[in-house]
């Protein structure tokens, strides 16, 4: 099985985003863009103007993980910053899941859901087969850098054997925590993106290209074998 990697924007240099951004235009699977309010986590990141900004000279699809409160009110101005795939957090949409995942595939965009550590994957199991990309949150929302928490391999491989029995077509993608310590790990439980931020990317070097290479060879190293 290949792997796709996704950096967190949300990490890099602000002070040298037109260089990173050619950088990983080359090497990148998607680019994982945090849009934080505030309330559904206590923190601010990105917004649908940094999406705008940098859509022109983006080569890969821009995927937004919606860690707000209120994810419906975000759709259309993603869709009109440059947005190629929108995933909500799943306890933000219970009560209306299928009009925010209809919503966003009508603007012609992928839909994912992100599930936070103490989310089952059983909350969604309604509409699993709807979505383009599940993303598995094995950190607490919010912020980068934070530990990787260990049961959440189980959680990998439930989201795995699901895919598998019922034919979903989802991406398994992984997001905290995904560096050369867990790489193996995350991989052998059935992890098909990984969302790469501050431990695992951008502050392995300086140089954002010998960083890139320093990671994948960090993977390949790790995963050998699996």
């Amino acid at each position: 099985m290949s792997i796709m990697f996704s950096p967190s924007l949300m990490c890099m240099d602000f002070l040298n985003i037109s260089a990173q951004i050619d950088v990983l235009n080359t090497r990148c699977d998607y680019y994982h863009v945090d849009i934080m309010d505030g309330h559904y986590v206590p923190n601010l990141a990105l917004s649908p103007d940094f999406v705008r900004a940098i859509s022109p000279a983006a080569k890969q699809p821009i995927d937004c993980h919606l860690m707000v409160t209120d994810p419906s009110r975000y759709i259309a101005p993603l869709k009109a910053a440059g947005a190629q795939m929108i995933c909500p957090q799943v306890e933000t949409i219970t009560a209306d899941a299928f009009r925010t995942i209809n919503t966003i595939k009508q603007t012609g965009y992928k839909a994912g859901a992100v599930f936070n550590p103490a989310t089952p994957i059983s909350v969604a199991q309604y509409y699993l087969h709807l979505l383009d990309k599940i993303t598995i949150m094995t950190v607490d929302p919010g912020f980068a850098g934070q530990p990787f928490i260990r049961e959440m391999l189980a959680k990998i491989e439930q989201a795995r054997s699901l895919k598998e029995k019922h034919g979903y077509h989802y991406v398994i993608e992984v997001d905290g925590a995904c560096n050369k310590s867990t790489f193996k790990d995350l991989y052998s439980a059935g992890a098909e993106c990984l969302v790469v931020g501050s431990s695992g990317l951008f502050d392995l070097d300086g140089n954002l290209e010998r960083a890139w290479d320093i990671m994948t060879e960090d993977f390949r190293k790790a995963t050998e074998g699996c």
